[in-house]
Formats: C-alpha cells, structure tokens, sequence
C-alpha cells in the first residue's frame, strides 16, 4: 500500500540558492529535517482518526492537544516546509507589485518598515519557529511561530514564511541568524507565490 504522505520535490535545484542558502544546507535541511517530518507521520497516522485526511485537515484537528502532539509536530512540519521551499526562488527578493503592495504600504506605511518588521520577527523568535506575513481578514501582518506551529490553526492565511529553526541556517551562517534572515528577505523571497496565496479565498 502507497504511504499516504510523500516528500514533494523542491521547486528548485538543490545549488540554485546559493549561496544564500547553500547547497549542503538544502541537502540536510530538505533531504533528511523535511524527509524525517514525513516519514514519522506516515508512521504515526494510520490506524488513527486521522487516516485519509488531508495534511492541513490533520493539522487543524491535532492543534493544541497535548496527547496529540507528535502527530501535530510533524504534520505542522511537513506543511510549513513544504510552504517555505516555495516562498524562496533563485534571484528572488525585491518588493512586490499589486495588490499586495498596496496592503503592505497599509498595514506598514512602507516597503522599508515591512521589512524591518518581517527581520525582526525572525530575528527575535526565541529558539526554533517561524516569521510569517499573513493575510488576517482584509489586512496583512507579520507574526511568529514558535516549533510547528501555523497560523492557519488561526484563521490567519499564511502568504510568505522564513524558517529559524537552526537547522534553516547554522551550517552557512553558524549563529549569525540576522545575516540569514535580512539575505533570504533581499535576495530569495518569492513575492509571485506570495501574492498568488493573497489572491486565494
């Protein structure tokens, strides 16, 4: 029988990050962090309630049950990084167009001020987690995540994401994670993902 859950392949090369991102980093971070969430939840999930349900569906109906939480953990994990591969492109950064442009300069006042805030969310989540930009009923705002956790368990619909988790960074740029964060912001963001996610309702 075909395990439920599969490792979806990375929408770039493994080298085509660099060297932002380095090609030994993706190596660890995708081949074998990302492999590993998903591989535990194809061990975890059958049998369970959660059987034939869909990787966000589990997601939601596992959050915040502390008996739960290994299932949550790594369906959480399995999302977020397969959402993060997409949020980065090689030649990527700048700032965005349209709609989303205008929410930002809304929300933020400025291109500049939404990036400041967007670094310093990822620079000043205490140990693992997540910076995100969120669409939040008709407005977008920057929030944190610590661990697995998603905003969507929120209401809050994720458009973009930076991984800190250590392993995201330490073997390119040890514990520089401000260095890591303020180049993936300049130089890899995916603004066309982002607001292909704004444009979903």
């Amino acid at each position: 029988m075909a395990e439920p859950f599969v490792l979806p392949p990375l929408p770039f090369a493994e080298a085509a990050l660099a060297p932002v991102i380095s090609a030994n980093t993706l190596s660890f971070h995708y081949g074998k962090h990302h492999k590993t969430y998903v591989d535990n939840l194809n061990k975890l999930v059958p049998g369970t309630e959660y059987e034939g349900m869909s990787l966000e569906e589990i997601v939601k109906a596992t959050a915040g049950k502390v008996d739960k939480a290994g299932i949550f953990n790594n369906a959480a994990q399995v999302w977020n990084h397969t959402f993060y591969w997409n949020c980065l492109r090689k030649n990527g950064g700048g700032t965005p167009v349209g709609d989303l442009a205008g929410k930002i300069n809304a929300a933020f006042g400025s291109y500049d001020n939404f990036k400041k805030e967007f670094a310093n969310a990822a620079i000043t989540q205490f140990g693992s987690g997540w910076a995100w930009l969120v669409a939040d009923g008709d407005a977008v705002k920057v929030v944190k995540t610590a661990n697995a956790e998603v905003p969507f368990v929120k209401g809050q619909r994720p458009l973009l994401t930076i991984d800190v988790w250590e392993h995201a960074y330490y073997l390119d740029y040890q514990n520089r994670r401000p260095d890591h964060v303020n180049a993936v912001i300049d130089k890899l963001l995916n603004w066309d993902f982002a607001a292909q996610n704004l444009a979903r309702r």
